[in-house]
C-alpha cells in the first residue's frame, strides 16, 4: 500500500487550506479504531475531513459523510467535548519537511488559540493528539507509555513533544549540482538507496517517480550513471522542488497507485481529495475483504467437515438399524426350535420359515436358548428405536449441510474485491452466520452503510433487467420482497447458487433469448460455474415458497420449467463489467 509521503501531504493540506479555512467544527465521529471524521462548515459549504492513523494507510482527506450509527469510542467523545463548536483557524506543518500537521482551534477567527490537534502521518507510528493552548496533552489516539518509548512517551497531562528531528539534509533549490551529486554518489550503491539516505522528505514512491522522469532505473548503481544521466536526474529533482515551492500539484492515477506530481499518471484527476479518499478506502476495504473472506471460508470448511462426519455417523447407525428385522427373525426361529438347542452351543443353524434356506444364529454359550432369544428380541427393539431417533437427526443434519453449502456458494462468488458492495455482501454473510450461531458476535463491528440496491445487475438481449443476489439475505430480498407476479425466478436445480430475478414489465413476455440469458447467469452464479452446462429451473414468484422456520436463502418451488444454462457464455460479460468498474 502506498504511504502518504511528504510531497503528498503537502498537496493535501495545500488544497485543503484554499477552501476550508476558517471552518466551524460541528461534529466528530469515529468510524473505527483507526480513523475519525470531522464535520466542518464554512460560509459556503459543509464537508467531512477524515483523519486516519492506520499503521499501513495513515492519511487525511475530505470524504463522504460517515454512516449514521452509534459512536462508542472514548477518543472521539473527548474530541467532541473539547472541540465541538470551535473554529478551525489554521493548518500548518509543525516544522519544514515533517509529516506532522497542526490543526489550530479558537473560539472564533482572530481569538487566541484554545487547542491544537496534531495529526502525525508517520507509518506505523502515526497518531492524532489533542492538546490545550499550553500544549499539554488532553487525549491521543495512541497513548505511549514510558516503558514503550523512553524517547517520546505520549501521555495525558504531559507536554506535547514533536517527533525526533530527521538527520538528513534539507532539499534546496539553490543547492549546486556538484554538491547534490556528491551527496548521492558518495558511496556506490543503487540509485534508489542513495536518493533516500542523504535527504529528508523522500519516499520510495517519489524516488521511483524521479527516476522515471529522468528515464532511469532506480536499481541502477550510481557509479554506472553517465554525466547525461546525472543531469537529467538533477533536472527532475529541481522540478520536484519547484512543484513543492509553487504548490502546482497534478494528482492522477498511476499503474501502481497514485501521484501528485503528474509525471507518470495515466489518468489525471481534478480533485486530490477524491483521489486520496478513493485510494485508501479501496485499499482498506480490500484488506478487510481478504481477512473476512479467509475467516468465513475457514469457518465454513471446518463446520461442513464436522457435519459431514456427523452425517456419516447417522448413516452408519441407520445401516445397523436395517438389521433389526433380521434380529427378530432369528429370535423367532430360535424360539420355534428350542428342542434343537443343547448346552454350550456357540451357534445354531436353522431353516428359514419362508425359503427354507439355512440361517446361522450366533449364541452365547453361557445362556440357554430362551435367554439368547430374549437378547435378540431386545437388540431388535433397540435397533428399531435407534432408527426412529436417528432419522430426524439425519434429516436436520442434511438440511444444515445444504444451507451451509448455499452460503459457501455465495462466498465462492465473492472471490476478489472490486467495489464497496463486495465488502458489504461479505459482511452480510458474516452477520447471517452470527445470527445463525455459527460465528460469535464480534465485540467491535465496523460501521456500515445500507445500500438499498446491492444486487448484481444485467440486461437481457431484449433490454429486460436481471437481478442476482450476492448472499442469502439478498436472495430472500429478491425472491420474497422484490419479486412481483410478472417477474420470473431462476435457480440452478439442486445445486447451491444465487437467486436470479428477471424483471418483466406488465403486459410483456420474455423471449427465448431472454430466458436462456437468465439461465446462463443463474448457472454462472452457482456451484456449477466451472461446468459446461447446468440445469436451471424458472418459475413465477408466486410458486416459490420459504418453508416455515427455514434458514435464509432456502426456498422450495413448483410448476417450474427446466432450461440448461451455459456459464461459460457469461464469463466475457463479467470480465467486461469488471473492466468498466476499474
Amino acid at each position: 500500500m502506498q504511504p502518504v509521503d511528504f510531497t503528498t501531504l503537502c498537496a493535501i493540506y495545500a488544497d485543503f487550506r484554499t477552501s476550508w479555512l476558517p471552518a466551524r467544527l460541528e461534529q466528530v465521529i469515529q468510524s473505527d479504531r483507526t480513523q475519525l471524521a470531522l464535520a466542518l462548515r464554512t460560509l459556503d459549504r459543509r464537508g467531512w475531513l477524515r483523519l486516519s492513523w492506520h499503521p499501513q494507510a495513515a492519511h487525511l482527506c475530505l470524504t463522504s459523510p460517515p454512516p449514521k450509527v452509534p459512536d462508542t469510542f472514548t477518543f472521539s467523545d473527548q474530541l467532541r467535548h473539547q472541540l465541538k463548536g470551535l473554529a478551525l483557524v489554521d493548518v500548518t506543518p509543525i516544522s519544514p519537511w515533517e509529516r506532522v500537521l497542526d490543526f489550530q482551534f479558537a473560539r472564533r477567527p482572530g481569538d487566541p488559540l484554545t487547542g491544537h490537534l496534531y495529526v502525525e502521518i508517520m507509518g506505523k507510528y502515526s497518531n492524532v493528539i489533542l492538546t490545550n493552548a499550553e500544549n499539554l496533552i488532553i487525549t491521543a489516539a495512541h497513548q505511549v507509555s514510558a516503558q514503550q518509548s523512553r524517547l517520546r512517551p505520549i501521555l495525558t497531562g504531559q507536554p506535547y513533544e514533536p517527533p525526533p528531528a530527521m538527520t538528513g539534509a534539507t532539499p534546496r533549490l539553490d543547492e549546486s549540482f556538484e554538491r547534490w551529486r556528491e551527496r548521492i554518489s558518495l558511496i556506490p550503491n543503487s540509485l534508489r538507496r542513495n536518493l533516500l539516505a542523504p535527504y529528508r522528505g523522500l519516499s520510495s514512491a517519489l524516488v521511483r517517480s524521479l527516476c522515471a522522469r529522468a528515464n532511469l532505473d532506480p536499481d541502477t548503481s550510481t557509479h554506472q550513471l553517465s554525466d547525461a544521466d546525472w543531469q537529467r536526474l538533477f533536472e527532475s529533482w529541481q522540478e520536484w522542488l519547484k512543484i513543492l515551492e509553487n504548490q502546482t500539484f497534478q494528482p492522477g492515477w498511476t499503474d501502481t497507485g497514485y501521484s501528485v506530481l503528474g509525471w507518470d499518471a495515466h489518468t489525471p484527476v481534478a480533485d486530490i481529495q477524491q483521489l486520496i479518499d478513493r485510494y485508501y478506502r479501496d485499499r482498506l476495504n480490500q484488506q478487510l475483504f481478504q481477512q473476512l473472506r479467509h475467516q468465513l471460508s475457514q469457518k465454513l470448511s471446518q463446520t461442513l467437515k464436522k457435519l459431514n462426519t456427523k452425517r456419516q455417523t447417522f448413516l452408519d447407525k441407520l445401516q445397523q438399524s436395517h438389521d433389526a428385522d433380521q434380529q427378530r427373525q432369528q429370535a423367532d426361529l430360535l424360539m420355534a426350535h428350542l428342542q434343537d438347542w443343547t448346552p454350550g452351543l456357540r451357534e445354531i443353524t436353522l431353516a428359514d420359515f419362508e425359503t427354507g434356506d439355512p440361517i446361522t444364529i450366533p449364541l452365547d454359550p453361557e445362556k440357554n436358548a430362551v435367554s439368547n432369544a430374549q437378547a435378540l428380541y431386545k437388540r431388535h427393539q433397540k435397533l428399531k428405536r435407534a432408527k426412529q431417533a436417528v432419522q430426524p437427526l439425519l434429516s436436520a443434519t442434511e438440511a444444515e449441510i445444504s444451507y451451509l453449502q448455499q452460503v459457501e456458494a455465495a462466498l465462492d462468488q465473492l472471490d476478489r474485491y472490486q467495489q464497496p458492495d463486495d465488502l458489504s455482501a461479505l459482511e452480510d454473510i458474516r452477520d447471517e452466520l452470527v445470527e445463525q450461531d455459527y460465528l460469535a458476535s464480534p465485540q467491535y463491528r465496523p460501521q456500515r452503510s445500507n445500500n438499498p440496491d446491492p444486487f448484481h445487475h444485467f440486461q437481457t438481449p431484449s433490454g429486460l433487467d436481471l437481478l442476482v443476489g450476492r448472499n442469502n439475505r439478498q436472495n430472500d430480498q429478491l425472491s420474497f420482497r422484490l419479486a412481483n407476479d410478472y417477474d420470473l425466478w431462476f435457480h440452478t436445480q439442486e445445486i447451491p447458487g444465487s437467486h436470479v430475478l428477471l424483471r418483466v414489465p406488465p403486459g410483456s413476455q420474455p423471449d427465448a433469448q431472454d430466458l436462456q440469458f437468465a439461465a446462463n447467469i443463474a448457472a454462472y452464479y452457482s456451484r456449477a460455474r466451472d461446468s459446461d452446462a447446468a440445469p436451471v429451473v424458472y418459475a413465477q414468484p408466486k410458486y416459490v415458497y420459504k418453508p416455515k422456520g427455514a434458514k435464509p436463502g432456502m426456498a422450495i418451488y413448483k410448476h417450474e420449467t427446466v432450461l440448461w444454462g451455459s456459464p461459460g457464455q457469461v464469463e466475457p460479460l463479467i470480465d467486461q463489467k469488471a473492466g468498466d468498474k476499474i
